[in-house]
């Protein structure tokens, strides 16, 4: 009879912590409510000028991959923009169907639009899913600050990679140094899951 009664506390034990485990892992749902609330639908301009929401735009749905750059930096924003350019190279058609790049300036009110995309184009750094984004410094301020990149100062902003995806609230900072590969198979890992 104590076996049975101690068996039974263990089989009760488990069953509840299998129900409350699947008690406490969020929804689909509720992980893209928490997500649209933390990253918000702050606005951005893209250096086409187009008006875009941080979250409903550049991060839902989608695997990116976000860094920091400032268009009158000589030396580490055109280094990193170049490495990933690579890392695009080594994503193939990944790139674009599954994985967004998401390049955020630190110097909103230095970086207009036009001045994104004559950055991106000296690097070799254009494509429909490769967005430089800009906008009003409070807007852009606030993204950088939910991303853990707000600097005062430019020259000092994050080089880290940010890899991530909001669907699946998985996100990991990369050195800017790392290989392309590397990188490139990060991100394949993180978009395997959202793939049918």
């Amino acid at each position: 009879m104590t076996r049975v009664l101690a068996a039974f506390a263990v089989g009760s034990a488990v069953a509840l912590g299998v129900a409350q485990a699947q008690q406490a892992a969020p929804s689909p749902a509720e992980r893209e409510a928490k997500a649209r609330e933390f990253f918000t639908d702050t606005l951005l301009r893209t250096e086409s000028d187009r008006a875009i929401r941080f979250y409903s735009d550049a991060l839902k749905d989608k695997v990116v991959l976000i860094n920091f750059v400032f268009t009158q930096c000589g030396d580490t924003c055109p280094l990193v923009t170049a490495r990933l350019v690579q890392v695009k190279k080594e994503l193939g058609d990944a790139f674009g169907r599954d994985v967004r790049f998401i390049s955020i300036s630190v110097d909103p009110e230095n970086d207009r639009p036009q001045d994104l995309a004559r950055f991106a184009r000296k690097l070799d750094a254009v494509h429909p899913e490769w967005w430089f984004l800009t906008g009003e410094k409070a807007n852009a301020d606030l993204v950088l600050k939910k991303l853990g990149a707000f600097t005062a100062e430019r020259e000092s902003h994050l080089t880290a990679i940010i890899i991530g995806s909001a669907s699946h609230a998985r996100w990991k900072r990369v050195r800017p140094d790392a290989p392309p590969a590397f990188v490139a198979q990060a991100l394949r890992e993180l978009a395997a899951p959202a793939l049918p």
